[in-house]
């Protein structure tokens, strides 16, 4: 299926390995030109030439809000513009209620939901005049279901959902829609580093019985950033092997 993006410019945070690589190459492979980030120079340019001779690294840390925006000018600048922003960072430090200090919220606060904040705010309102436009971030299945030893992540990335779903509602009649993915366990490098490279086993607490793979989830973003997918906005889907068992 033809998604209708071919010559569309998309920022990707968060890009150099695992989701946010995924999408980057989902996107790519429909005629998207992309500019992704990571804060390490050496594999965000590694990353982009994984991705093709149109793709480009950018070297930004968007785990502030200063960050997200400078990230979104700087894909403008090297794109002409940004018709696609995929938000993304990885997760603040593990922790209880009872081991986490006060102290640590406001840096989990600006890694997952003022980066975001950033990120829409530099993208958004060109997105508007144009009357096209693709918010999509990648969050967590926790915010539905947080997870105990996550804290900061679910206090996070749960009011990074009400801030995306009130945008979608303010510029939904502006051509523009705002949607939240929320990935549960996939065969990422990371989850591979956690079970000593064998991610076999993972999938065993999964309806699915599998863990899922990076491509599919980038699939579903690109499906998000499609034309057919234009009265989709305000959704946060999850994309989990059916981990999360409520009913909406």
């Amino acid at each position: 299926m033809d998604l209708g993006l071919t010559g569309k410019r998309a920022a990707i945070a968060g890009a150099a390995s695992g989701l946010g690589f995924a999408t980057a190459a989902a996107l790519a492979a429909e005629g998207v030109q992309v500019a992704i980030c990571s804060r390490d120079r050496g594999r965000i340019d590694e990353a982009a030439a994984r991705l093709g001779s149109d793709a480009v690294g950018l070297a930004v840390d968007v785990g502030s809000i200063d960050g997200g925006t400078r990230f979104v000018e700087e894909a403008a600048e090297a794109l002409g513009g940004v018709d696609i922003l995929v938000t993304n960072a990885g997760g603040p430090p593990p922790g209880t209620f009872s081991s986490t200090p006060a102290e640590a919220y406001p840096d989990a606060l600006a890694l997952n939901l003022l980066s975001v904040v950033g990120m829409c705010t530099a993208a958004v309102p060109a997105m508007r005049e144009r009357r096209w436009g693709r918010v999509v971030a990648i969050t967590s299945i926790s915010v539905r279901q947080p997870i105990p030893t996550l804290i900061l992540s679910n206090t996070a990335r749960a009011g990074a959902t009400g801030f995306l779903k009130t945008l979608a509602l303010e510029v939904a009649g502006d051509g523009v829609t705002v949607n939240s993915v929320l990935p549960g366990l996939h065969d990422t490098d990371r989850l591979r580093s956690l079970h000593g490279g064998d991610t076999s086993g993972a999938g065993a607490g999964i309806p699915a019985g599998v863990v899922g793979r990076p491509e599919d989830f980038g699939s579903v973003v690109a499906f998000l950033c499609s034309d057919q997918a234009r009265f989709v906005t305000g959704t946060a889907l999850a994309v989990d092997g059916g981990t999360d068992r409520a009913l909406i």
